[in-house]
This record gives structure tokens, C-alpha cells and sequence, in this order.
């Protein structure tokens, strides 16, 4: 695999860029603050550090979402974070809304990945809810590794005002959060998106962050070939190939929904 960490002075200037991004958008938006889903994971988490840098605890407000699948040492993680930085948050159980809606529509009911889809759907409308009556700005947790490959809910955790770590890869994430002073534990975490019980981010995607890093930055963002970078990494052609088609059938869900081109 390929070293794409940040140097030391690197590290400063992200840090020192991504606190200036919050505050611009939030200003442009005329708005009071922001509002963050805190999973207990890597990416709200450090999410939740760099909004507080830039606008201050009191102008950011958290939501700690748990679901039937939410593990108890996560949704702990997130009220633990809330509480380290001193920002507002509550704690608002979705699931009695998702039954609402597997009671509106049961045919979907044991559909793992639709349910878990809903979860997420359900999560961004009630951010939306409490930064429309606050008048903040919804800030995005994901990153630039599973944006690639689109593994995120279009229209749940990818409706968002903006995506404060969005060019950053998953090691970046980590490498970036303990440099902000997230302790070790929750640096380390393994990620999981939580959607259905026992689910882990790496054993879905079927590839290591640590290869689908590697693989984004020599191929779908870099310029090497795919055979290049087969050989460059000492992977399978086949798991570049993966990765790639990831990338190319995910586009949709980081693009504006299309319309026919005008016949004028």
C-alpha cells in the first residue's frame, strides 16, 4: 500500500482549512450554527471537533440517533463526545419512526439494506428538522473514500448543506483526529455505519480502507492505469477493477438528479 499521510505542517494547514470552510459556509448561510449526526464513530466524531473549533460549543448542536441495530458502546460514544466538547445534543430513538413506516409499506419488512437505507433517511430528516427551527446548517460526517465508492445513503447521511471531511480518506480521518486530540479509542474504532445488526463497513465494501485508499488515490483519483496500479500495490487486477466499477456505478449519488436536456 501507498503512505498517504499528512506531514506534520499538512496536518496544520487541513486542520487550519476545514475550520475555515465550517465558518465561511455558515456564514454565507446567514445561519446561527450547526447540527451533526454523532454516531460514536471516526468521522462525526472528528466532524464534531473541527465544527467546535471553528464555531465555538455553543454554536453547535449535536444528535445522538440510536436504532434497534445501535450498538450500546457507540450511541455511549457519541453522548461521551457531546459531552468532551460541551455542545448541546439530544438523544432521539428513530426506530418507532421506522416502524411507522415498515407499518405504512410491510412489504419491506426483513429487507435489510431498504430498512437500513430508511434508518439513514429518517436520521436526515430529523437534522433537517432541528437546524430548520435553529437556523443552522446540516454538516456531513463522510469522507472521501466511501463517497467514491458511494457507500452512503443517497438522500440520509448524503443530505447534508456541506462535507467538512469530504476530500479526506479514511486514514487521513484518523490520521487528522488525533491530531485534534480525539482519544485513542475512538481514533482507532472499527467503522461501521450500523445500518443492520453486526455490520462492519470493511466486510460490506469486501476491501480494507486501507486498500480502497491506496486504490482512489493511484487509480480513480490519480493517473495510473488500472494494470499500473495492480502492480504498484501488489493487489489483483480484479480488486482494482472492484473499486473502479464501485466508483463509476455509484456516480448518481454524488451528482444533481438529471433532466432531459432542453429540445430548444
Amino acid at each position: 500500500m501507498i503512505d498517504i499521510r499528512f506531514s506534520e505542517s499538512e496536518l496544520n494547514r487541513r486542520r487550519d482549512h476545514i475550520t475555515a470552510f465550517i465558518a465561511d459556509r455558515v456564514d454565507a448561510a446567514g445561519a446561527d450554527g450547526a447540527v451533526l449526526g454523532l454516531s460514536g464513530g471516526i468521522d462525526s466524531t472528528l466532524t464534531a471537533y473541527l465544527a467546535v473549533e471553528a464555531l465555538g460549543p455553543e454554536n453547535v448542536h449535536g444528535l445522538v440517533l440510536p436504532a434497534r441495530v445501535s450498538g450500546d458502546e457507540n450511541m455511549s460514544d457519541a453522548e461521551r463526545v457531546a459531552t468532551d466538547l460541551e455542545i448541546s445534543y439530544d438523544v432521539i430513538e428513530i426506530e418507532p419512526i421506522v416502524d411507522s413506516l415498515l407499518s405504512a409499506y410491510p412489504d419491506a419488512e426483513g429487507d435489510h439494506v431498504a430498512v437500513g437505507n430508511a434508518r439513514a433517511r429518517v436520521r436526515a430528516v430529523l437534522n433537517y428538522l432541528v437546524a430548520n427551527h435553529e437556523n443552522r446548517l446540516v454538516l456531513g460526517t463522510g469522507n472521501r473514500s466511501e463517497a467514491a465508492v458511494g457507500y452512503f445513503t443517497k438522500y440520509g447521511d448524503g443530505a447534508v448543506d456541506c462535507h467538512p471531511i469530504g476530500n479526506l480518506y479514511k486514514a487521513q480521518v484518523r490520521q487528522l483526529a488525533r491530531h485534534v486530540g480525539v482519544p485513542e479509542d475512538l481514533a482507532a474504532k472499527t467503522a461501521t455505519a450500523e445500518l443492520w445488526a453486526d455490520q462492519t463497513d470493511e466486510e460490506e465494501l469486501g476491501i480494507s480502507y486501507d486498500t480502497l485508499d491506496s486504490i482512489l488515490a493511484t487509480h480513480v483519483d490519480g493517473p495510473l492505469s488500472v494494470a499500473a496500479t495492480a502492480r504498484e500495490l501488489e493487489v489483483d487486477r480484479e480488486t482494482v477493477e472492484q473499486v473502479r466499477e464501485m466508483y463509476e456505478r455509484s456516480e448518481h449519488k454524488r451528482s444533481v438528479p438529471p433532466a432531459p436536456e432542453s429540445s430548444n
